[in-house]
């Protein structure tokens, strides 16, 4: 005998308080006070480097606060290389380049979750090489693409 379908019910969207918790857990941050802070000047620094239909689909797929500090900064004209990404983040944190890295991964795999994988991987082609990691995902070379898109 054959089951009958049943409908899978889509996962509720996480909201701004379980995304804070899943980040403060993933980063061992004491605290949702610095799991928060971490959240909001990885999304604002990120904000300025992403623009056009991957920055409105991005802003889209958070929660409304954590969209809100995404879209608090204009973009700029070209996205900062990841390194100088990295080192603006903990001059603006006040913490070393190692920190903000630890910041930077934190957030931006946890918020990878909360989307569809396509977009993140439209994103991370948008930006220069080095955002991939930061998303917790392998930097493929052009090559490896090709031969990827080929295999397919």
């Amino acid at each position: 005998m054959i089951p009958e379908p049943r409908t899978i019910a889509a996962p509720k969207a996480m909201t701004f308080d379980r995304l804070l918790e899943k980040i403060r857990y993933e980063g061992a941050y004491p605290t949702r006070e610095r799991a928060e802070d971490a959240l909001n000047a990885v999304l604002g620094g990120l904000g300025a480097q992403i623009t056009g239909e991957e920055r409105v689909a991005f802003a889209a797929a958070l929660p409304r606060e954590a969209a809100r500090v995404f879209t608090g900064e204009a973009p700029g004209i070209d996205p900062a290389p990841a390194a100088r990404f990295v080192d603006d983040l903990a001059v603006r944190t006040g913490g070393t380049a190692a920190t903000a890295r630890w910041d930077a991964g934190t957030v931006l795999a946890a918020v990878a979750t909360l989307m569809d994988p396509a977009l993140v991987t439209r994103v991370i082609e948008s930006l220069p090489p080095g955002y991939a990691l930061l998303f917790g995902r392998a930097q493929l070379t052009t090559a490896a693409r090709i031969q990827l898109g080929a295999a397919a």
